[in-house]
């Protein structure tokens, strides 16, 4: 079998076909499918925001409000991605084929969190706080690397249908 078409650790797909039934049938799927592109979006022009307020020391309302916009989505795609990984694999986070991404999740939670807490706070100058959202957004891009990787991986490994693997259309 190709390597692309297994787990992480190469030794199994990714779903069972159990695993791959739930996933498709839950509408936490479809939640993540549509969360995912709007927190890109709200990084995209969040990173524009944060980037000109250190550039040109000005917009530094425009930038907090964008990382916390940024933030809430962030929040809202970690919540229900747990409930799809719990309703898929079992588990709220952690699952066997998704570990390295929520663990690299956590992180990004963090970082997050820690501009959140230093933005309420005032624990940090508003400078210091660009930098500690632009650390959250670096390890945001790993992270939703990681998760590109492994949904192209779902979208090329096979699918059981009748006890037969047959190529997958669509993830």
């Amino acid at each position: 079998m190709d390597t692309h078409n297994k787990n992480s650790r190469g030794d199994r797909p990714l779903y069972t076909p159990e695993q791959r039934k739930r996933r498709d049938e839950t509408p936490w799927t479809l939640v993540q499918g549509v969360l995912a592109p709007l927190q890109f979006l709200a990084f995209a022009i969040s990173l524009v925001f944060v980037v000109n307020y250190l550039v040109n020391g000005t917009g530094l309302w425009a930038a907090t409000v964008s990382i916390l916009v940024k933030t809430g989505f962030l929040y809202a795609i970690m919540v229900t991605g747990a409930i799809w990984e719990k309703v898929v694999f079992g588990r709220y986070l952690f699952a066997e084929h998704f570990f390295w991404e929520d663990v690299v999740s956590m992180l990004v939670i963090a970082l997050h969190t820690a501009y959140v807490l230093a933005w309420l706070l005032e624990a940090l100058p508003p400078a210091a706080q660009m930098w500690l959202a632009l650390s959250a957004y670096v390890a945001y891009v790993i992270n939703a690397a990681q998760f590109l990787i492994k949904f192209k991986a779902a979208r090329s490994a096979p699918a059981v249908s009748a006890g037969v693997y047959v190529a997958e259309v669509a993830g």
